[in-house]
């Protein structure tokens, strides 16, 4: 059964993509933004994987947590007000939302729940 929320899956795997990538497209001058851009886009590109694969919990989770390592990551590093700064706070901005969004949708949005909608049983004639 394809689930329809394997889209954003697919966003974040792109996000992780694009964030390994990223100390080449924008020169990242130090080392440990570099390593930390590779680990995180690597963590992020293997659980989203994982996720369209074959969904689990975890997955959505590490990402979640990922996202927010990504936001906190240039102050407990040392690396803050640089480029590197500014493009893992974007990811990881929008990770979080991402996997915070499919969390709920999973969580609050069951088939079960939308089968039971009084606006698709409603039979009466729309004016």
């Amino acid at each position: 059964m394809k689930r329809r929320e394997a889209i954003l899956d697919l966003y974040n795997l792109a996000l992780g993509a694009f964030l390994f990538i990223s100390p080449w497209l924008f020169g990242f001058a130090g080392g440990i933004a570099r390593r930390d851009a590779w680990a995180s886009g690597a963590l992020l590109v293997v659980c989203s994987a994982a996720a369209v694969l074959a969904f689990n919990l975890w997955e959505e989770r590490i990402n979640l947590l990922v996202g927010i390592w990504l936001v906190l990551s240039p102050w407990i590093l040392g690396f803050a007000h640089t480029t590197a700064m500014h493009v893992q706070i974007g990811v990881g901005l929008v990770v979080m939302y991402l996997s915070a969004l499919e969390l709920w949708i999973v969580r609050y949005e069951t088939p079960h729940d939308l089968s039971r909608s009084p606006a698709l049983h409603d039979t009466r004639p729309h004016a």
